[in-house]
């Protein structure tokens, strides 16, 4: 069986842990092509040799609001997308230790995937309420995946 050219039948659920390093340092690559292309004339270009520095010297960059929003957004997203990766990761291992069905496995990772996708945009962009609601949702959906495949991995290894 075949799902946009991807065989179904075999395990890709470690193959979506560095997928989802991809998703987490994507919001990143996007805070810093946003900082070059919308700093002021004159101002230092992102630096490389001080990363941190960035975000505390965004003011000398002179963004405007929205711009900054979407900077800090974005660098918010990366972190919280590095802080989940572990436990994603955990998971799958303990769904492949466990013997999960294939099937299983594979749609849980594409979940938690599409999940973390859907929460790093609406993390970006999602600048009102229902926006808010939106990526905690997200959220919230990649989290529970992961607890899912915990608990199906505990309850296969131990006879539930």
């Amino acid at each position: 069986m075949s799902f946009l050219g991807l065989s179904t039948t075999n395990n890709l659920s470690f193959y979506a842990i560095p997928a989802a390093w991809v998703l987490a340092i994507a919001p990143h690559f996007y805070a810093m092509a946003l900082y070059n292309k919308e700093r002021a004339p004159g101002t230092p270009a992102w630096s490389f040799a001080s990363p941190k520095s960035n975000i505390v010297n965004i003011k000398s960059a002179k963004l405007s609001p929205s711009v900054e929003d979407a900077f800090l957004r974005a660098e918010a997203a990366n972190d919280n997308s590095f802080v989940g990766l572990p436990l994603f990761a955990a998971a799958i291992v303990a769904g492949n230790v466990a013997r999960l069905p294939v099937d299983t496995l594979n749609a849980a990772a594409a979940l938690y995937l599409v999940s973390r996708i859907a929460y790093s945009v609406l993390y970006v962009k999602g600048t009102n309420l229902l926006g808010g609601l939106s990526r905690t949702t997200a959220w919230l959906t990649a989290s529970f995946t992961c607890l899912t495949l915990f608990v199906k991995a505990g309850n296969k290894l131990y006879g539930f």
